[in-house]
């Protein structure tokens, strides 16, 4: 028997997440439900943890943060150890020192610390999927970095679209996790993990022929 089309009405997908008035339902939309194994494996870290870091639009930022704080900070140390006493840059540095409320070497520690930290707080942001677990971690305004954590018992349904995953919560509720750097590997996986728990996944596309 060939199912009936389904209408113009019935074909409207949703966003992943419906911020505005009551959230539907995946299961009522026309999405594809996937129904097909994976074998893409991620190594753990020793643990039954896997991570999935930031996209590499978010780690350059910090990384030319980094590259300018070694660039000023390997100046500031010729300056004091290799540079002529002649030379403008060992003036500027070594001499007008005496006239600063903050040294050079002061102020080169202080921006190569905060430089390593800002790399550091960026690699601890995507998602960590555990045997028990799902994790979110993400940064808040003046990088606080906030993690938020989902049982894979809470999971009704895991929603994959070409971008993003979400997870459809029991109390009917949608949590869209991180963009990550490895988005279809993150993406095989998950389905895999949510299929090996018998938990639903539908892929919706976003861009329907």
């Amino acid at each position: 028997m060939i199912p009936s089309a389904p209408s113009p009405e019935e074909h409207v997908l949703p966003g992943l997440v419906d911020d505005d008035g009551d959230r539907p339902s995946v299961t009522e939309v026309n999405g594809t439900i996937a129904r097909f194994e994976m074998t893409y494996s991620p190594p753990g870290d020793g643990q039954g943890r896997v991570k999935f870091g930031p996209p590499l639009k978010a780690r350059i930022p910090s990384a030319i943060y980094l590259a300018a704080a070694l660039v000023f900070g390997a100046l500031v140390l010729y300056a004091y150890t290799a540079a002529s006493s002649s030379s403008l840059l060992f003036v500027w540095v070594v001499e007008r020192d005496r006239g600063r409320y903050l040294p050079a070497n002061v102020l080169t520690t202080i921006v190569v610390a905060s430089a390593i930290g800002t790399v550091l707080r960026t690699h601890m942001r995507g998602v960590v999927l555990s045997e028990d677990w799902i994790e979110a971690r993400t940064l808040l305004l003046l990088g606080i970095p906030r993690a938020r954590r989902w049982a894979w018992s809470q999971v009704l349904r895991v929603v994959v679209d070409d971008m993003r995953v979400a997870l459809e919560l029991w109390d009917g509720s949608f949590e869209r996790l991180p963009e990550v750097a490895k988005r279809r590997e993150f993406a095989d996986y998950i389905q895999q993990q949510a299929q090996r728990r018998r938990i639903d996944v539908t892929y919706l596309d976003r861009h329907p022929r």
